[in-house]
């Protein structure tokens, strides 16, 4: 005799909400790592073990409307990644920020890229104004941390301008291989950030304010201190030298 055939697997069915969020989270594994143009709603349904149609009865709208919908989840949880509670040193705060954003590109490696280049076929209005609304959030937050409750219009731009270095220098992380490591990522756009804020401060009182009440709040081994150290030894050297070389008096 021979051996009966295994049974089939059931068909499992799933509440509306549930289906819907089994076919998002296969759509946004998909997305994270190729480009909207590369995923196709075949992609999805495989990756899902769904058929074709019944990803079109939950995303009527087809690919550009599931799309749509992962830019929008994948938003909401780089968002998170600008939370943080305003105790401790601000440059600890901004530290543990940027690692939550660098752990994000790492896992959304060329989705992040698709997304931040442009040029996408999935690329709309609609998802333009998801990213503008990130930026927007992740510069709140930094201002949060950086100028209070009251930021001053130069310290406002510093920070949105900071925070597009941050976003080339991640493309240009993922282009170089993912090297240097993501914490020496971080400490570098951190001592970027820390040396902007001193350069605006010499010329700007809002900004001179808001560093004066950061500078109470930081360690003296912190970022900071650290870079403090490592400036002023050549600051010291070049003054003592008298006029830098090649720079003409006025």
């Amino acid at each position: 005799m021979t051996a009966p055939l295994p049974a089939a697997p059931a068909y499992r069915r799933m509440s509306v909400e549930d289906r819907r969020s089994q076919l998002l989270a296969a759509a946004l594994r998909l997305f994270a790592h190729r480009p909207p143009e590369d995923v196709s709603l075949d992609d999805v349904a495989e990756a899902a073990g769904v058929s074709r149609p019944l990803v079109y009865r939950y995303f009527p709208g087809g690919k550009q409307q599931l799309y749509e919908t992962a830019l929008r989840s994948a938003a909401d949880e780089l968002e998170l990644c600008f939370t943080e509670p305003r105790t401790g040193p601000p440059t600890g705060r901004i530290s543990r920020m940027l690692d939550r954003y660098l752990v994000f590109v790492d896992e959304h490696d060329a989705g992040f890229s698709a997304l931040l280049r442009g040029g996408s076929t999935a690329s709309t209005s609609r998802t333009t104004s998801i990213v503008d609304e990130v930026r927007r959030v992740a510069a709140e937050q930094l201002l949060l941390h950086l100028g209070g409750d009251r930021p001053g219009p130069r310290l406002r731009m510093l920070v949105r301008t900071w925070i597009a270095a941050v976003e080339a220098a991640s493309l240009i992380w993922l282009d170089e291989e993912k090297r240097p490591t993501a914490p020496e990522l971080r400490d570098w756009l951190l001592d970027q950030l820390i040396a902007a804020l001193a350069a605006a401060a010499t010329t700007d009182p809002e900004t001179a304010a808001a560093v004066r009440g950061l500078l109470e709040l930081e360690h003296t081994e912190g970022p900071v201190g650290r870079l403090a150290r490592g400036i002023l030894p050549t600051a010291r050297r070049a003054a003592g030298q008298g006029r830098p070389t090649g720079l003409r008096s006025p």
